[in-house]
């Protein structure tokens, strides 16, 4: 089978370090971002230089038009989408509730449910007529452990679990698999402020005795785009060190 990977948003950070584990695993891997982000050519020149296979393919992964060129840009130039990881996120601002306002929850919806749903739409037919797709969504520990401030995100966030889990009732039947994984406190995540504060406040939840890494997040996401997660879907992987269970 050929094995085409788009993860979305992966120019920098979680994003890349998932695309860059992707084709280590042997997955023709689509780089995406923003147009004009000099992180897109660049992550994926990295994945070539390294001897795997991947694509450049800038595009802003919540509008409708610019999807459809990309899902046809990155088929055509590499092959059908057997993966897709929705990862693209925008700026995660810190808000009161007074303003957090409609606007600004659109804009974190935008990212987290419109940009799956524009995506999975484009490459849904294709799969069901493969009988194959793995689609995976990055969530985030937040919809079980929300932060004071963060409402827009929080709610979002909760929105994309929802839909994962209805897509993999709906998509079960045709050989197509639908999970998430919801990383901790990763400091090396876009628009997070790291501080000596918020990271010792942090790893006093942690049993595990270290921060999460973007590798972490990766191992998780290899896992469920294996050919070995066949009969796993509708499923929530936690990678935060068992702050999900700690008290």
């Amino acid at each position: 089978m050929n094995r085409v990977a788009l993860v979305t948003g992966s120019s920098r950070g979680i994003g890349r370090i998932i695309a860059e584990r992707l084709a280590a695993d042997g997955f023709a891997v689509a780089v995406n971002g923003l147009p004009g982000d000099d992180g897109v050519p660049a992550g994926a020149a990295a994945i070539t230089a390294a001897g795997w296979v991947a694509g450049a393919f800038p595009a802003d992964v919540t509008d409708p038009g610019a999807v459809a060129g990309l899902v046809a840009a990155v088929e055509s130039d590499l092959g059908p989408l057997s993966v897709v990881v929705f990862n693209a996120t925008g700026p995660q601002p810190n808000t009161t509730l007074e303003e957090a306002g409609w606007p600004e929850h659109l804009a974190e919806l935008d990212f987290f449910v419109k940009s799956p749903v524009l995506i999975g739409q484009a490459v849904l037919a294709g799969m069901r007529e493969r009988a194959y797709g793995r689609l995976i969504h990055i969530d985030s520990e937040v919809a079980d452990r929300p932060p004071p401030h963060r409402s827009a995100y929080v709610t979002a966030k909760a929105a994309q679990v929802g839909l994962a889990r209805s897509w993999a009732i709906e998509l079960a039947p045709h050989g197509i698999t639908v999970n998430t994984v919801a990383p901790g406190f990763v400091p090396v995540e876009r628009h997070v402020a790291v501080t000596p504060e918020t990271r010792a406040a942090y790893r006093a939840t942690v049993p595990a005795d270290r921060l999460g890494t973007p590798a972490d997040v990766a191992h998780a996401v290899s896992f469920l785009a294996s050919e070995a997660a066949g009969f796993i879907t509708g499923e929530r992987i936690h990678v935060n060190g068992g702050r999900s269970i700690a008290g």
